[in-house]
């Protein structure tokens, strides 16, 4: 059986790369960064132009960190912009390759299993590979790197390492040529899935090199890592058997729905009562969108940076499952005040719904009157979906967003995190 061929193909430095398209720059010769200027100067870029890291700069830095000699412009973040061009190259794609062969692995990056495309085009992985990149800097102007590898973890290996110092921008590795060219190489944190963690860890034992994980033996490992080491070991020998099919295949027994965000200065407990009443009014509306029910919450609360305290953390169930913002805000509200240090500043809000389940497959034995009153809330919230959906999110409100330390109303206008455009 033929090896088989996998791309993953990167688009370069994506959101400064589409301010510069539209600007009609080269983000190759520009010096640009995507970054909110509204923000202080500690905020993070989300991109820079590959121009400005040919100086040395770090692509995830903050403002401030750029030196003081480099002239640069500063590109609002517009993420449904950055959507809208992902779409249209995601329909460049599947042009040539059928969408059960691509996984979408982020807004900027898929894997494609070109293995049954090599004779149907009659060329190679990377003349496929080049296609593809020139069809998408043609049609958006953006530019790609690729990586090739016969498993997912070395095309995403060879992209990450090996493609960026290629006059192409395609790497190519098998299992052979990653060790041959890539076991010294140094730091760990260079491969994916190895964090600082797992490459502490490791450097503690005098281990630096992915050669070094393979020649150790393994009973360490797992003693060091767990069931994780499985991973870390297969990885270390540039292997890898999960496939695109087995990705698509793969459906997660337990599924939860989540929100969080950092906030932009130190709120005090009172206000951040505020947020979090917000933050799970928005997750029901969410989950009866959805059709989906919890009857468990889990909040988590970080306080001031300056602290450098441990989170604040608990868990609360309510008596049946639901979506009603009657039941879910109380409930969240009440574990709020049960959980939080009331004298320490608050600066981050993360909410989990727990074990969602699909609302018509719950079946609760509520009374006559509960259940009146459910399938009230229901209406209501389906009406203001309705509302939202036709209007705009902040097209309807409640009294609680309107407050002064609110944050519902601007993170309407946001995506991800950032302003949509």
């Amino acid at each position: 059986m033929s090896k088989k061929q996998y791309l993953c193909i990167d688009l370069k430095s994506f959101f400064a790369s589409v301010e510069c398209v539209e600007r009609g720059l080269d983000p190759m010769k520009v010096n640009l960064v995507v970054a909110d200027p509204d923000r202080t100067d500690k905020t993070i870029c989300l991109a820079i132009t590959p121009a400005m890291k040919a100086l040395g700069i770090k692509n995830r830095c903050r403002i401030f960190e750029i030196p003081r000699g480099v002239e640069y412009i500063i590109a609002p973040p517009r993420m449904q912009k950055y959507i809208d061009y992902a779409a249209n190259i995601y329909s460049v794609y599947i042009r040539y390759i059928d969408p059960a062969d691509i996984h979408v692995y982020s807004i900027d990056e898929v894997f494609i299993d070109a293995s049954d495309y090599l004779g149907v085009y009659g060329m190679t992985s990377k003349e496929i590979a080049s296609m593809l990149m020139g069809a998408v800097l043609k049609e958006t102007g953006v530019r790609a790197a690729c990586g090739i590898g016969t498993n997912l973890y070395l095309s995403k290996v060879a992209l990450d390492i090996t493609a960026k110092h290629s006059a192409e921008f395609i790497g190519e590795l098998d299992e052979q040529s990653y060790r041959d060219t890539l076991w010294e190489h140094r730091p760990l944190t260079d491969f994916w899935r190895i964090g600082h963690g797992v490459s502490r860890k490791l450097e503690e034992h005098g281990v630096y090199t992915m050669g070094g994980i393979a020649r150790l033996p393994e009973e360490y490992l797992y003693n060091w890592f767990g069931i994780d080491a499985e991973l870390l070991i297969d990885h270390a020998w540039g292997r890898e058997p999960t496939t695109i099919a087995d990705i698509k295949a793969y459906r997660s027994k337990t599924n939860c729905l989540s929100s969080g965000q950092v906030l932009m200065r130190d709120y005090t407990a009172d206000e951040g009562e505020i947020i979090v009443r917000e933050m799970m009014d928005q997750l029901c509306l969410q989950m009866a969108s959805r059709g989906v029910v919890t009857n468990s919450i889990t909040l988590l609360v970080g306080y001031s940076n300056a602290l450098r305290m441990p989170f604040a953390r608990g868990t609360a169930s309510t008596a049946m499952l639901t979506n009603a913002d009657s039941i879910m805000v109380p409930a969240v509200a009440n574990l709020y005040r049960q959980t939080v240090d009331k004298k320490l500043p608050i600066r981050r809000v993360n909410i989990t719904c727990n074990n969602i389940l699909p609302e018509q497959t719950v079946k609760t034995q509520i009374s006559f009157f509960d259940c009146a009153k459910t399938e009230r809330r229901q209406v209501i919230q389906n009406t203001v979906l309705d509302i939202k959906r036709r209007f705009g999110k902040n097209s309807i409100l409640k009294g609680i967003n309107l407050d002064e330390a609110a944050t519902g109303r601007e993170r309407n206008r946001q995506i991800g995190g950032h302003k949509s455009g």
